[in-house]
């Protein structure tokens, strides 16, 4: 059996044009980056997909893997992935924050612990979060509507078509505003109580200035956001939800032309 240059060239890339956008999308997908996740599961997870994917997807165009024009849809396609990952990472970011901005309030913020996740040293308060928001996106299947939108991005962004609309960059820039404001929101309810108690603090210091506040107000503001924290879970959980919503709604649009032609 013989090959031609162009029908190896399209057999390959029927392939590793897929290959590429999914293994790029897994490895910056917050949920499968934790160090615990070895590198040959996720090698072998985005080869799952694409032999899942690929079958249901046209011919890729005919072109040479080690060539100038099959180098820039090598980039392309990396480049795909990585956006799209990238958007729901910026969630789990604002996770992470909202969590800092909680365990500062609390005096917490020097109980530190390794984030698996980005392999750096967050409040306990912070990982407790992304435990908690990471197990609440398994139970909303959040990683199946996920591999669902990789998927989808084969028919609006095929194979050696354009890439991501540079119009749609910068939804994706102030997206990152969503990492501080998210945070915001998310923290408010337990940041808002710990504020409360520190001015009813300052009151009593004022009052009482022979009293030594800080070995009082310590272990009661620890005590108290620990109780605000566990009140606020729910407010927690509703809050992770609509910004993984918007997330995910943010990675369907990016993937839409400004000015779409009829």
């Amino acid at each position: 059996m013989h090959f031609t240059v162009e029908e190896l060239g399209s057999l390959i890339g029927s392939f590793l044009w897929p290959f590429i956008r999914i293994s790029s999308f897994v490895m910056v997908l917050p949920l499968f980056t934790m160090h615990g996740v070895p590198a040959r599961v996720r090698i072998a997870l985005a080869s799952s997909l694409a032999l899942i994917i690929v079958p249901t997807l046209p011919a890729a165009p005919a072109m040479d893997p080690i060539s100038a024009e099959g180098l820039v849809t090598l980039v392309q396609q990396f480049l795909i992935g990585f956006t799209l990952a990238f958007i729901l990472r910026l969630v789990f970011a604002a996770v992470i924050n909202a969590g800092q901005l909680t365990a500062l309030g609390m005096g917490l913020g020097f109980a530190s612990m390794v984030d698996p996740t980005n392999g750096i040293q967050v409040p306990v308060i912070a990982l407790f979060y992304n435990i908690l928001a990471t197990l609440i996106f398994f139970s909303l299947n959040g990683h199946v509507v996920a591999i669902e939108v990789l998927a989808e991005s084969f028919r609006v962004l095929p194979v050696g078509g354009h890439g991501i609309p540079v119009g749609r960059l910068m939804d994706i820039v102030l997206w990152g505003s969503w990492m501080f404001s998210g945070a915001f929101m998310l923290a408010l309810p337990a940041v808002a109580a710990i504020v409360i108690v520190n001015l009813a603090f300052g009151v009593v210091t004022r009052a009482a200035p022979q009293l030594n506040i800080f070995a009082v107000g310590f272990p009661i503001t620890i005590t108290l956001g620990f109780v605000v924290m566990y009140v606020t879970l729910g407010s927690f959980g509703a809050g992770f939800v609509q910004l993984t919503e918007q997330g995910l709604q943010l990675m369907r649009t990016v993937m839409i032309p400004t000015n779409p032609v009829p």
